[in-house]
């Protein structure tokens, strides 16, 4: 017998069998020769190693074991989408595209309760596969996700690509594992999403490949669209290479057939096979992409929308009062737990003391609450039918319920703040903050182990994060987490020094500083010193900053602490700089620019990518602030309001030659 031969042909037929199977549906072979010929191929391969291939159908049983996840800088980052809830949103989301965009059609799919990853393949194989993380930062989970059978190991063409999709449990699987868990004596998953989640997050692959996971695969992401492709288009193909793609999706003309098709998903959800909390809408015409643009987390060519949430009625048992990083105060209801989607809720924000005034929300009252966004538990409204009359209504407190001091309120704010910085709250929510996901990434340093290393001594401020390495052996006696979890802590503290800039001065905490103000600043200034060094009126001619933030941004670095703060960090080497592409100063600094009509030499998103490289903004609309409008040929109303409002219009020519200057 030719070993090489039978080896190829037992995995030709695998594979087949394996897609037949797992991605169209529809079986060929029983689940007897299937696995007579599976265990001829690891026998093969076995006794001929120098024979197996990293695309051998017998990689997906697992058996490689991590001793830690190890962190994936996204390419491109994987963005959230923003939500809607109800149809009336949805439409003001197609208003908002139609101004500019008005031959659009969309494409409606169900959103899976998942875990959202992406897969990169290399000259058509498989080579990584990634969470999402932060959006910006994910783990590897390469060695998990190559055991999930409806994911292909090898492509029938040889191309590179990352594509993007949900990794999810099936309703059936999610219920033969619990069963299974309650055999052995152990506690089940909440549901579907937790369980896929932590089956992907398993260090030894063989327990994730015993999961039955799966996943649907719903985007092919590319910098350039130049193939003109439509995202159904784009689906067909990724289906054509092997990819499980959700039959459910449909392309459709208006929005309001996009309302119909997800009021369709919502009155049906129990009917699927597996979990969906939403709709997701996509403009269909890719090609667009650019110009409708993006904000800092979301794209705004999608929207998802979000299923009426599951409401329950429980009891205000006590309203506490907690202490952001910032010194907000936010009231907050202490529930009789009662279980919501899957999970135990036991308190729910509050806002802020206008927010229960209106709602007239007492201590002891019957509520209505929901999680808003299937997330956030929020009281919906008061049952005042129940009430017994003993219920007193509510009274913002005056001073901080952590440090006793005065708090403070501005008269055009609706939030009340305590201003003391050595505040011991402020403290432990800071450095929360810091440490959490969206800013410096340091896994294992989440709220209860803050909390822990704070009351013992170890964590007092920020800096004291980089210090914890010389505490390593009395926190293994201590926290009681052994050298392995203790070791692994401060290696991803080591490892949060290298952040790009924007990050840090994130995680610092400033007020009315995000995410997409702190990418801002790093980028326009490059370097923490020269933000710190900067006044209101610098900080105001840049883009986005105004004089609200621009002053909190002065207050902050002024402040003696603060500043001390900033010089321990700097003693630990951690990064202060951005480390993305700097826009240069050109021809476009400072300025706005609309591009309409078809450019010849290059498409509409390269042109945009070049004039934000050179410091430049694109937007979609002409308005008097427009500084000046490219027309490329078939320009057609923003060329004509151009014209009505006396901005500058240049042709294609006249573009490239500002590049060069």
């Amino acid at each position: 017998m030719d070993v090489k031969k039978r080896i190829d042909a037992l995995i030709n037929a695998l594979k087949r069998y394996n897609y037949e199977y797992h991605v169209l549906d529809t079986p060929t072979v029983s689940d007897v020769e299937y696995d007579k010929m599976m265990r001829e191929l690891q026998e093969l391969e076995d006794e001929h190693p120098e024979y197996k291939t990293s695309d051998s159908p017998t990689m997906r049983v697992g058996g490689e074991v991590l001793d830690q996840f190890k962190k994936v800088e996204h390419t491109i980052p994987m963005l959230s989408l923003d939500n809607a809830f109800n149809a009336g949103e949805l439409r003001a989301f197609d208003k908002r595209i139609r101004k500019t965009f008005k031959d659009i059609t969309y494409v409606v799919e169900p959103k899976i309760d998942g875990l959202a990853a992406s897969l990169h393949y290399e000259d058509g194989v498989f080579k990584r596969a990634a969470t999402r993380g932060n959006g910006s930062v994910g783990e590897d989970i390469t060695h998990n996700v190559r055991t999930i059978k409806s994911v292909p190991l090898r492509l029938p063409k040889a191309v590179t690509i990352e594509v993007r999709g949900e990794i999810y449990m099936r309703k059936a699987a999610f219920i033969a594992l619990n069963e299974e868990k309650a055999a052995a004596g152990d506690n089940g998953f909440k549901n579907p999403r937790n369980a896929a989640a932590g089956s992907i997050r398993q260090l030894d692959s063989k327990v994730a490949a015993k999961r039955d996971l799966d996943m649907f695969v719903y985007v092919k992401t590319e910098e350039d669209l130049k193939d003109n492709a439509s995202h159904m288009e784009t689906l067909v193909t990724l289906k054509n290479y092997g990819f499980k793609i959700n039959p459910e999706i449909t392309q459709l003309s208006s929005i309001e057939e996009a309302i119909e098709r997800a009021k369709y998903f919502e009155n049906n959800r129990e009917e699927f096979s597996y979990d969906i909390d939403g709709a997701v809408i996509k403009v269909n015409e890719r090609s667009l992409y650019g110009q409708i643009g993006y904000t800092a987390r979301s794209p705004k060519w999608a929207i998802a929308y979000k299923f009426k949430a599951e409401e329950a009625i429980t009891k205000i048992e006590h309203i506490f009062f907690q202490v952001g990083r910032t010194g907000q105060i936010t009231p907050v209801a202490s529930l009789s737990p009662v279980d919501i989607q899957g999970s135990t809720v036991s308190r729910a924000t509050l806002h802020n003391d206008a927010y229960v005034h209106q709602k007239d929300i007492r201590e002891g009252d019957a509520v209505i609450i929901r999680k808003a966004g299937d997330i956030i538990p929020e009281v919906v409204s008061v049952i005042k039918e129940r009430r017994r009359g003993s219920e007193a209504p509510f009274v913002m407190i005056s001073n901080c319920p952590e440090c006793g001091k005065p708090l403070n309120k501005d008269e055009d704010e609706a939030d009340t703040y305590c201003v003391n910085l050595e505040c011991p709250a402020r403290r432990v929510e800071a450095l929360i903050h810091f440490s959490s996901r969206e800013a410096m990434n340091i896994e294992g340093l989440g709220e209860r182990i803050v909390e822990h290393f704070h009351n013992e001594g170890y964590l007092k401020d920020i800096p004291d994060i980089y210090e914890l390495k010389n505490h390593r052996d009395a926190l293994i006696l201590r926290a009681g987490f052994g050298p392995k979890s203790i070791d692994k802590l401060l290696k991803n503290i080591d490892y949060s020094k290298d952040n790009s800039l924007e990050y840090l001065l994130f995680g610092l905490g400033i007020r009315f500083v995000g995410k997409k103000v702190s990418k801002v600043l790093a980028m326009h200034f490059g370097d923490l010193f020269a933000i710190m060094k900067a006044d209101e009126e610098t900080l105001k001619a840049v883009v986005e900053i105004g004089p609200k933030i621009a002053s909190s941004i002065v207050h902050y670095f002024e402040d003696a602490l603060n500043q001390e703060i900033i010089e321990k960090l700097k003693t630990f080497n951690l990064n202060m700089r951005f480390k993305g592409t700097v826009p240069k100063k050109g021809a476009f600094e400072g300025k706005t620019v609309v591009l309409t009509g078809s450019l010849s030499t290059m498409s509409r998103s390269e042109a945009k990518d070049k004039i934000e490289a050179e410091g430049g903004k694109v937007t979609g609309s002409v308005s008097k602030k427009t500084d000046f409008v490219c027309a490329g040929t078939d320009a057609g109303s923003k060329l004509q309001k151009a014209e009505a409002l006396g901005v500058e219009v240049i042709d294609e020519d006249a573009l490239i030659d500002k590049f060069k200057t």
